[in-house]
């Protein structure tokens, strides 16, 4: 497929979102198995286009003054691959499947924008309603911190020390692309994409068939690491999902100790059999039935709360989310995140740590609920989030915003990843 091709079918991907108000992935996923005929370069830069043009949305819409699928795709092209309107000329005019050319109208809108500085709402690429949440959990940065969430994401993985060191693994990857991560212990990182390049399917390599490495985003490693599992301890991760960060927690014990892999929704955890055996995780129990969990009250040295949240954290990866985020979610997830953080307390035992997390940007789901939680549960008092992070991460002393009582924040703008907070408590 050439250019144009490429371009129309992004359009009519966004139109299919738009219109029955799916995930972008389903879309996407739809589109490749009715077009067969695509390939998997054709896949990937269909896929640029459509991310972009979601990622960019207010940014796009401002260039066109207009909010279609045709102005994102073609604003979020224009954005990321620069250069003015004589930058599509060549996909309408060398291709019988693209479409319409510009038209007077969108001629005259570029022509009168391009070049210009975007203006504050277009460049943080977020829902208006967002803005203030943004504002507060950032203050007078909040503009940057918005726009870092609006660019390309790249790939970051995790080395199983289970089985083998970071320095064989990144061996195996080397014609990925893949280098060592900036700040996790054990991570690796293959950088953004650029233009319609796609990442390699590191799922495929041998050195993950014999679990060497997971995918994982290195903030995700590092919240990890700061809730501070260690060998003989006993831990319980409280919303294990896919496992993740269990996964990475047994490496962090050597195998040793006790995690106790939990989760409300069972269907989220069907994922963590088969990666736990093939990262050799010895150490780890799953746990389905609320009685086995009641054993645990107030025996855990450690539990781990990875709560549901907005994933505002996360919209590099998934920008339509970031669309079809409503302030009702919002409140939902943080009536949610109340209650489990109240359960998760009473597996602490005395003297043991509470470890809460969440993907997310807004203090509404972050520093509030810390601090509402102090206020319910007299039993626990905050840990010295600045000592904690300079224990884990000396060399990197910048790299995260820092309050002491309040907690810790990573966004891409500072840290280099996903959005993500962490918070830890000890009980009295």
């Amino acid at each position: 497929m050439r250019l144009g091709g490429r371009l129309a079918a992004a359009i009519d991907i966004l139109h299919d979102i738009e219109k029955r108000h799916r995930p972008a992935a389903d879309a996407m996923r739809d589109w490749g198995l009715s077009h067969r005929f695509a390939g998997a370069g054709d896949r990937a830069a269909i896929g640029n286009f459509v991310y972009d043009g979601l990622r960019r949305r207010r940014a796009a819409s401002w260039l066109f003054d207009a909010d279609t699928p045709r102005s994102l795709v073609f604003g979020g092209y224009l954005l990321e691959n620069g250069g003015g309107t004589e930058a599509l000329d060549s996909a309408f005019t060398e291709d019988r499947f693209a479409p319409p050319p510009l038209d007077e109208a969108e001629l005259a809108s570029l022509r009168a924008r391009l070049g210009q500085p975007l203006p504050d709402a277009a460049r943080a690429n977020v829902p208006e309603w967002c803005e203030p949440l943004a504002a507060r959990a950032f203050g007078e940065v909040w503009v940057e911190e918005c726009a870092a969430l609006a660019d390309r994401p790249p790939l970051d993985m995790r080395a199983n020390t289970l089985k083998v060191e970071k320095q064989k693994v990144l061996a195996a990857l080397a014609r990925t692309g893949a280098e060592a991560a900036r700040i996790a212990t054990n991570g690796m990182r293959v950088p953004p994409v650029a233009g319609d390049g796609r990442h390699p399917n590191v799922q495929a390599e041998p050195a993950f068939r014999k679990g060497w490495f997971e995918v994982q985003d290195e903030g995700s490693q590092i919240v990890a690491e700061l809730a501070g599992a260690a060998p003989g301890r006993q831990v319980l991760d409280f919303c294990a999902g896919a496992g993740g960060k269990t996964l990475a927690m047994a490496a962090m014990m050597e195998n040793r100790g006790q995690i106790h892999a939990y989760d409300a929704d069972r269907q989220r955890l069907a994922p963590i059999f088969d990666r736990l055996k093939r990262a050799g995780c010895r150490n780890v129990q799953v746990i389905a039935e609320d009685e086995a969990l009641a054993r645990l009250e107030g025996q855990m040295d450690l539990v781990i709360v990875d709560a549901p949240c907005t994933g505002s954290g996360t919209w590099r990866r998934r920008p339509d989310a970031k669309w079809r985020l409503t302030p009702q979610q919002l409140e939902a997830r943080q009536i949610e995140q109340m209650a489990i953080l109240d359960t998760a307390s009473r597996y602490v035992k005395p003297g043991g740590r509470l470890a809460y997390i969440t993907c997310s940007i807004f203090r509404e789901e972050n520093v509030d609920q810390a601090r509402a939680f102090i206020e319910r549960a007299p039993a626990f008092h905050p840990l010295d989030h600045r000592a904690i992070w300079q224990e884990r991460f000396p060399a990197h002393p910048q790299a995260a915003h820092i309050e002491e009582n309040d907690g810790i924040m990573l966004t891409p703008a500072v840290t280099g990843t996903d959005g993500f907070y962490f918070s830890a408590f000890e009980r009295r």
